[in-house]
């Protein structure tokens, strides 16, 4: 008897059977797979009474967004080269980085502030992300504590990303680093290059620092931070940061501590090895000498991006500068990355070129404001099964990289 093709085994792919049958009874997606309409999808969605200036803040490059355009358009200089008659088989999506095997080769980056996009915020992007398998990164900026998100998150890989304070308030980094590990963290994601926030127009424009409001948007870890509460209490005849009456200068005071507008050198790294029991990645990595210097630091892992254009404008695109950083240290790091991805084949040609792991940002976001905690699990839905297939239609049977060998990128122009 004739009959359709069955697939016994859970494959990102197959999502595109379902919805296809799903649409035989008349039931159509409730948000468009679509990748080019997510960005405007979601700036409709925003919550609040300032939706403009949230959208402003999500879409806020430095200077003239070029560099943010760059990263996006860098990715339409590689093609994919696809070979023929191989025999198809289902692509093994696994990976290995930092000593953790992974079902998928990407992971969610750390985004602050995700309450003013839903009210799910990073609770749902926590749970959404054990639940599809994928690291969730959890940013210094967040609307939750810690606590909450590592619960949210349940048995699933998570990473903390630190905005690291200076050496004066070194308790409260240890502070930090304690309440990751004991709410399971595993790695320790240190960002270099947001020390001081670039300058956006968008913001600017509408005076809209989240991080200075009187209340918990951006500054939720502080507010619930053990030591920032006992010296605030010292310091206010023992009232507690995150009273409403004291957040007009309790949330200005912790964001000077966590964007202290300085940076760290080099030799401050011995701190973190000396406090972190795990994997410390470097984010914010463009050069080979920087990659070579966190060889030579002992860290584990770095991730070759540029905070997607949100800090330096006309700065030069990430995905030009993985090749050389992966020729010069690829053997000694685990290099990923993280700038400018939407789309799985963007996921391909990050791995083709080198990297180990591949960060999605905004588009789980865009998935966070048009349909909270069951949005992100759409765009992901999307995302994985557009890397699934196009790595079967390439003729490429894993994400390894003697396999990726065989599938050549050209350099378009």
């Amino acid at each position: 008897m004739l009959t359709h093709r069955q697939h016994p085994d859970p494959q990102p792919a197959h999502l595109q059977l379902s919805i296809y049958e799903a649409g035989l009874k008349g039931d159509k997606p409730s948000i468009t797979y679509d990748f080019n309409t997510w960005e405007a999808l979601a700036y409709q969605k925003l919550p609040g009474t300032s939706p403009d200036v949230h959208a402003g803040y999500v879409h806020g490059s430095a200077g003239t967004g070029s560099t943010n355009q760059a990263n996006k358009d860098v990715f339409k200089r590689w093609g994919i080269i696809p070979s023929r008659l191989i025999p198809t088989i289902m692509p093994d999506l696994t990976t290995t980085v930092l000593g953790r095997k992974l079902p998928y080769p990407i992971a969610l980056a750390p985004i602050g502030v995700h309450s003013i996009f839903h009210p799910d915020k990073e609770v749902g992007v926590a749970k959404d992300a054990e639940e599809v398998g994928v690291p969730y990164t959890m940013s210094t900026a967040s609307s939750t504590s810690i606590e909450e998100a590592g619960a949210a998150n349940g048995s699933g890989e998570r990473w903390y990303q630190l905005y690291w304070p200076q050496n004066e308030h070194n308790n409260i980094t240890l502070s930090l680093l304690k309440r990751a590990k004991a709410s399971g963290f595993s790695v320790l994601v240190v960002t270099l290059n947001t020390y001081i926030l670039g300058w956006r127009p968008s913001d600017l424009d509408s005076g809209y620092n989240p991080f200075l409001l009187p209340d918990t948007t951006g500054v939720a870890i502080g507010m619930s931070d053990p030591v920032f509460h006992a010296q605030w209490a010292a310091e206010h005849g023992g009232k507690e940061p995150g009273e409403a009456s004291e957040l007009k200068e309790s949330s200005p005071c912790w964001d000077h501590i966590i964007f202290p507008g300085v940076s760290h050198s080099w030799e401050d790294l011995k701190f973190l090895k000396e406090n972190w029991d795990g994997p410390i990645v470097l984010k914010g990595i463009q050069t080979v000498r920087d990659a070579k210097k966190a060889g030579e630091a002992n860290m584990d892992g770095i991730i070759v991006s540029n905070y997607g254009g949100r800090q330096i404008d006309g700065c030069v695109a990430s995905l030009d500068c993985l090749p050389p950083i992966i020729e010069a240290v690829g053997d000694k790091l685990d290099v990923m990355y993280n700038s400018g991805v939407r789309t799985g084949s963007d996921v391909i040609k990050a791995l083709a070129l080198g990297a180990k792991l591949v960060f999605i940002g905004p588009p789980y976001i865009y998935g966070l404001a048009i349909g909270g905690q069951e949005g992100v699990k759409h765009v992901l839905g999307a995302i994985l099964p557009d890397l699934d297939l196009t790595l079967q239609m390439s003729g490429i049977p894993s994400v390894k990289s003697h396999d990726l060998e065989k599938l050549r990128t050209l350099r378009l122009n």
